[in-house]
């Protein structure tokens, strides 16, 4: 018997592979974390910028903003507010990956999630329900499930040149399907279609991004990681585009939630394909990376279509905010929320 329990003791120790083999994860998860709070603050004040920019500008944004809404982005307090918060939680999220596998770091985000929707939920008066709760309790719950599984098998590889030529390759046909899509579709998209990629890419640009780092700790400098430079410069471009784009025409809990769910799925899809992340990992993980990845998936697409925010400004359910009946507010004009804006005052 005693036999068996140290037999047993030594396939526990086996399996804690992400955590006894890479002590930093233990600092990379906090960084992850903090960067998250910094995402869920950052969304909010960015989204409040651009639904001023449509309102002062008189045009929907919808199927894409125009030159002159990005140029009144950049006037706008509560848009430049958010945008440094963004910054600080990129910074975290650098710092993160750099130390820890992008399998473990990446899903973290996640916590974003609930941030957000408490905040939105203060800010725009509307209060989630039973079935949003459920679509944002499938994205989180499916996230840590797979987070709590992915830290006990990941490990970190060096990047090969062939590993980070494929990833630039799938790189580039991701942005040219996602750019032609949009440009034969885009008066028909919605939020979840610049949700998801600017998810894809924003995964591609976590893995550019730990690739980059690391090879510059390594002192490696040489013609592929300029191209990844390059790269991660246009992706995240398209991505902050397609983000902000998002902003207008979904709340920014559901941005939030297809990022923080479409992302890490990317970037541990890469870790785990390309760059063999995940290759102690027994069949059984792979089930539920599986599974839990799937019902991540269906919450966001859950939250797009039952999310208060939405269904209150869709035609399916015309409800009117504030203290001002249907019949009294012109079409057009701006509803009015029960719950005073703290954000950017002076644009009124």
């Amino acid at each position: 018997m005693s036999a068996a329990v140290v037999m047993s003791v030594e396939e526990v120790g086996d399996q804690l592979i992400g955590v006894f083999q890479n002590p930093a994860l233990l600092l990379g998860i906090p960084l992850a974390l903090a960067g998250a709070v910094f995402m869920s603050f950052g969304a909010q004040y960015q989204h409040r910028g651009v639904t001023k920019v449509e309102r002062l500008s008189g045009a929907d944004g919808t199927s894409g903003l125009s030159g002159a809404q990005l140029k009144r982005l950049l006037t706008r307090p509560s848009w430049i507010i958010g945008t440094l918060m963004l910054g600080l939680a990129i910074v975290c999220q650098l710092a993160a990956i750099s130390m820890a596998p992008l399998t473990v770091v990446q899903p973290l985000g996640a916590i974003a999630l609930v941030v957000t929707t408490l905040l939105n939920a203060h800010v725009s008066g509307h209060a989630p329900t039973k079935r949003s709760l459920t679509a944002l309790i499938a994205c989180v719950g499916g996230i840590f499930v797979f987070v709590a599984v992915a830290a006990l098998y990941a490990v970190e590889r060096p990047i090969a040149d062939t590993e980070l030529l494929t990833i630039l390759a799938i790189l580039l046909v991701v942005i040219i399907v996602l750019g032609g899509g949009w440009l034969v579709l885009r008066h028909r998209m919605r939020a979840l279609f610049y949700v998801i990629g600017a998810g894809i890419l924003y995964g591609f640009v976590a893995t550019l991004a730990k690739a980059i780092i690391k090879r510059f700790q390594a002192g490696e400098f040489d013609w592929i990681m300029i191209v990844c430079v390059i790269a991660l410069i246009a992706a995240s471009a398209v991505g902050a585009y397609f983000v902000q784009t998002a902003y207008s025409s979904g709340p920014p809990d559901l941005v939030i939630a297809g990022l923080t769910v479409v992302d890490p799925l990317v970037a541990v899809l890469i870790g785990a394909v390309i760059l063999g992340e995940t290759s102690a990992a027994p069949p059984w993980a792979l089930v539920v990376f599986g599974v839990t990845g799937a019902v991540a998936i269906w919450g966001v697409i859950s939250l797009a279509r039952y999310h208060p925010q939405v269904i209150n400004e869709s035609q399916e359910l015309g409800i009117v905010r504030g203290s001002t009946t249907a019949a009294e507010t012109p079409m057009g004009s701006e509803t009015i929320s029960p719950v005073a804006d703290p954000i950017d005052e002076d644009d009124q």
